[in-house]
């Protein structure tokens, strides 16, 4: 919540944001346990908590239920991708921020080594409007995976075009956005990869774990992107 600057821009632009937070008991590290294949399912798993959470939420506020966005850093990456693949129902885009595509790892020795080398992943069985988030010099979760979630989804695409923008962080990270846009012009996949950062939340305050602020904003980035993203039902 720190790092992010989530609750700042929340009171800045008018939204809510909920913060699910895992039990100890349930991860030593108390990261979401994407890796499992029990996990990567619609019922009786995290994804589920995660998605009664949500609709708590919303039928506590006054929330447009078109326009409900889930992400994520590292396991909560991974996490948001397979609530995003889960929920289509529910979360109308998904930010991926240094995580893994769905179906990466089905146990903890191939969630090591898919964190290690990347990994490939079976296509989406709908496209999910997403952005992703790597840094290129990430030693934690390799850069592949942000490929590997991108090519996820747009395997479940047609017709989409491709525009390319690279530019610099003032006094920071060199970066790269590539966005997939549809006729009209709309953003459904986006990517940055930012180049010399390392496993971090890009643009981050530096009072908050796992930033860095010499990276483009992650989450004004996230937000413009969902922004343009309503659910289709």
């Amino acid at each position: 919540a720190v790092g992010t600057r989530m609750n700042a821009l929340a009171e800045e632009q008018g939204f809510l944001v909920a913060y699910p937070a895992q039990a100890q008991g349930a991860n030593a590290q108390k990261c979401w346990n994407w890796f499992n294949a029990a996990e990567q399912r619609r019922d009786g798993t995290e994804a589920s908590l995660i998605a009664a959470i949500t609709r708590q939420v919303m039928r506590d506020h006054a929330i447009d239920p078109l326009r409900v966005c889930i992400a994520g850093l590292s396991a909560g990456g991974a996490a948001a991708a397979i609530l995003g693949q889960a929920y289509p129902d529910l979360f109308a885009a998904v930010g991926v921020h240094s995580g893994l595509p769905v179906g990466a790892a089905r146990d903890m020795p191939s969630a090591f080594a898919a964190m290690r080398q990347g990994a490939a992943a079976p296509p989406a069985r709908r496209l999910v409007p997403t952005i992703v988030f790597h840094a290129d010099q990430d030693a934690t979760v390799s850069p592949r995976n942000g490929d590997a979630v991108i090519a996820q989804q747009e395997a479940a695409a047609s017709g989409l075009r491709l525009v390319e923008e690279r530019g610099r962080q003032p006094g920071g990270h060199a970066w790269t956005r590539r966005q997939r846009q549809d006729a009209s012009g709309r953003p459904v996949l986006e990517q940055w990869v930012v180049h010399g950062g390392g496993h971090a939340w890009s643009g981050g305050a530096t009072a908050g774990s796992y930033t860095d602020p010499r990276g483009p904003d992650a989450s004004r980035a996230m937000l413009a992107f969902f922004e343009h993203q309503r659910l289709t039902r």
